[in-house]
């Protein structure tokens, strides 16, 4: 009932609307109607009541609830099944615990806060609460397993075009960073739970330092990991941020079900990537070589250029990428 309360305040925006009003439109008294809008104010929403002419909603909290993410979302799948969570351990942890359950194909997990996020290889990813965008996809397609591997260049191509929409060009750093002025401001984790030719179901998270402040980043990653409001000065609108990502990769990844091929996403992240034509140290297993990034396939593996010449496809799940000098 909170939610069919709000929506009525929100499409009627500066206009009061009276107690009387809403307990017709919506079939339940008076009482209860000031019992929701007692429980709308103590989540954050600002609402006059005002004697004789009702209530209105002045201003909305900087949630990332669903009632706050639907307006901007166009999709037809992927946020329709919506799980928001004032704290969690990790989005994905919780994506995982409900993709068990049958269903829930497109759905998504956010949390305004996470306390032990996961970055790729068991990295800890710094979640701090209302500054970033934490949220995982479960997905549940009809693929083979390795196919998976490619969910993060859609994942990462849908970032930059939602970054776009909003002003800001960024870079992919292969496979699953995207760089702003040469420093991290999201991470891509996938994860997969199936057999040799079956997919049960993939876990997208998609961490978005929005709007972390210089403090909120530690000191031992404050070399290579900013935040959009670092780097811009300004705040970015975490709610159409969030909708704008998963829009775009609804529409990505809908092509790549229909089509087979992610050449779309690899288009996008080859056109931004930071890596092609620059040196970089390849890492795995403690083991350190050094090549030339040239391409990236059309199945999203990196192409590189050893220094003997040799030519050869990096499959994402086998190192880590740096820069000669440091991380880019």
């Amino acid at each position: 009932m909170k939610e069919e309360i709000l929506a009525v305040l929100k499409s009627n925006p500066g206009a009061y609307i009276s107690g009387q009003s809403l307990s017709e439109k919506l079939s339940v008294s008076r009482t209860a109607i000031w019992k929701y809008i007692n429980a709308l104010k103590e989540e954050g929403y600002h609402i006059e009541s005002v004697s004789k002419k009702g209530y209105r909603l002045v201003a909305s909290p900087d949630l990332l609830t669903g009632d706050e993410v639907s307006p901007f979302l166009d999709t037809k799948c992927i946020g329709r099944s919506y799980f928001h969570f004032d704290t969690l351990e990790s989005t994905n942890t919780k994506a995982k615990e409900l993709a068990a359950k049958p269903g829930l194909d497109g759905a998504v997990v956010v949390s305004e806060e996470q306390t032990t996020g996961k970055g790729r290889l068991g990295r800890q990813w710094v979640s701090p609460k209302h500054r970033g965008i934490w949220m995982s996809l479960i997905l549940k397609p009809d693929l083979e397993p390795s196919n998976v591997p490619r969910m993060v260049h859609i994942a990462a191509a849908a970032v930059l075009l939602a970054l776009k929409e909003i002003g800001i060009r960024a870079s992919v750093k292969w496979p699953n960073d995207i760089i702003l002025n040469g420093k991290k401001v999201c991470g891509i984790l996938t994860e997969m739970s199936g057999e040799i030719n079956h997919i049960d179901y993939v876990i997208v998270g998609i961490g978005v330092n929005a709007n972390l402040e210089a403090q909120d980043i530690p000191q031992d990653i404050i070399e290579k990991a900013s935040s959009l409001l670092i780097e811009t000065g300004s705040e970015v609108d975490r709610k159409s941020l969030s909708a704008k990502i998963l829009n775009h990769f609804e529409d990505l990844y809908t092509d790549f079900l229909e089509t087979g091929t992610i050449e779309a996403s690899v288009k996008i992240c080859r056109d931004n990537s930071i890596l092609l034509g620059r040196d970089i140290r390849l890492i795995a297993r403690n083991k350190e070589r050094k090549a030339r990034a040239v391409d990236i396939s059309i199945d999203g593996e990196l192409i590189v250029q050893f220094e003997d010449g040799r030519i050869e496809p990096i499959s994402s799940g086998e190192v880590s990428v740096r820069g000669l000098n440091g991380y880019i």
